[in-house]
């Protein structure tokens, strides 16, 4: 069945930001996952092929390899199998580019010497005790990364292994070893992290470029999975108010019928018994008749088919309307009824606004004992204007006031034992403020009165 707008539409939005959500969350978590994973696998690779350099360099200078450079240089090993090119001279400070050569003589690209690709990039700086470089006379080619900090580290601590920033950006990574010798007295190897990066941040904007165009896909099926999900409950929802909508109507025809056989029986001077009968009758066909009001009322509620007129309601002239409508029947109770009106305008449904201003004061009425008082008054809140009932009733135990708004829940004391209500007033009242963007709460506290808060826009 075709999708009805404005009925269970909330709910099949809050479903389907529930179903977004869980997949958006799956698609970052394996994201970032694979992201962490391909930059750990970078470093680690990054850090083996500096710990292997750095042990060709201690062998170079005839130093004994610490046991992590021989455990490192070992796993090199085993994962290069191929015979990689050792220096025999004393290292010089210098970016290792090395060239092919002819297969004449010198280095070649393949056979024994061949320099492993990972180790080309990786730079060896020897410096002095105090961090600076010491110049090789063999070449005029020097590096400029050398880091103080990560040498005085070294010499503290054995070893230093950080990733450093430089001046452009770059990312470098840098070990740093002390020799035990005059000069180098230590010896840094790095590499800069330039390629690295850049495949991490292709990695990343492809994994942004796919993410959204999965956030998107999963945004369509979650809304298409939230229709099929709650589809039984729209045509369970529908058949409820076609049922109310024709039971209300079908009830109306008898209902007048029978108290309009009543009151003709009325007219003819019955006996007292028969004419308390026939009262009852009344009395009885008037509270169906309220009753059916109400349920046909909730259900255009709920249908959102209730059509709310939007004018312009001057305050004062609506509290002043309101209680001088119920305040006969407050005489009739010995309770006092007041109005403290204010300047304002309320935009919204007069004939609405004034039924639940009714619905709240009759409540008022049922919970407040002779003598008593009630009040209603009105005052501008920013935007909106503040519409409040007060009474010094008997007030309501604080086990009740969350299920005040609640379809046919009623609160029995002493005061409400003689009273009859159908327990749909404040649901009523709360519809229909809702319906026309406004606020309703209650306050209160047993021996202590009630106090209903009622917020409207401002025309």
């Amino acid at each position: 069945m075709p999708w009805k707008p404005n009925m269970l539409r909330p709910l099949r939005v809050k479903l389907t930001l529930l179903y977004f959500v869980f997949a958006l969350g799956l698609v970052i978590l394996l994201g970032a996952g694979s992201y962490v994973l391909l930059s750990y696998y970078f470093q680690q690779s990054t850090d083996l092929a500096l710990q292997y350099k750095m042990a060709t360099e201690f062998r170079a200078l005839g130093l004994t390899l610490p046991q992590n450079l021989a455990q490192s240089e070992q796993v090199w090993l085993q994962n290069n199998p191929r015979p990689t090119f050792t220096p025999t001279a004393v290292p010089s400070s210098v970016l290792i580019t090395p060239k092919p050569q002819s297969s004449s003589g010198g280095e070649s690209s393949s056979g024994d010497g061949e320099i492993d690709n990972e180790l080309l990039p990786i730079f060896v700086n020897p410096l002095d005790a105090n961090g600076q470089n010491i110049a090789n006379p063999k070449t005029s080619t020097t590096t400029k990364i050398i880091d103080i900090s990560a040498s005085a580290a070294a010499m503290k601590n054995g070893v230093d292994l950080r990733t450093i920033t430089m001046n452009n950006g770059t990312h470098v990574r840098l070990l740093t070893y002390p020799t035990g010798l005059n000069a180098p007295a230590v010896l840094q190897v790095g590499r800069q992290l330039t390629d690295q990066d850049r495949v991490l941040s292709q990695y990343l904007t492809g994994l942004v470029i796919l993410g959204s165009i999965a956030s998107l896909m999963f945004a369509l099926i979650s809304w298409w999975l939230a229709g099929r999900s709650l589809s039984p409950a729209q045509k369970a929802f529908d058949q409820q108010q076609n049922f109310v909508s024709n039971a209300s109507h079908e009830l109306r025809t008898p209902l007048t019928l029978i108290r309009a056989t009543a009151e003709l029986g009325l007219r003819a001077h019955p006996s007292q018994e028969q004419g308390q009968t026939l009262q009852d009758i009344v009395a009885e066909s008037d509270y169906m008749n309220h009753l059916v009001d109400d349920l046909l009322l909730l259900s255009r509620l709920d249908a959102h088919r209730l059509q709310l007129a939007r004018e312009v309601i001057p305050v004062s002239e609506l509290v002043a309307e309101t209680v001088r409508q119920m305040e006969k029947l407050g005489q009739e109770k010995g309770i006092s009824l007041t109005a403290d009106t204010t300047k304002g305008n309320i935009l919204g449904d007069r004939a609405r606004v004034r039924q639940v201003l009714l619905i709240l004061l009759d409540n008022a009425l049922r919970f407040t004992p002779p003598n008593g008082a009630i009040r209603l008054s009105a005052k501008p809140v920013g935007k909106l204007i503040e519409l409040v009932v007060s009474d010094n009733g008997s007030g309501i135990p604080p086990e009740h006031l969350a299920h005040l708004f609640e379809r046919f829940y009623q609160v029995r004391t002493n005061a409400t034992n003689d009273s009859r209500s159908n327990g749909l007033g404040l649901s009523i009242a709360k519809a229909l403020v809702e319906a026309q963007s406004g606020n309703i709460r209650i306050e209160s506290a047993p021996g202590k009165g009630t106090h209903v808060y009622l917020l409207l826009p401002v025309a």
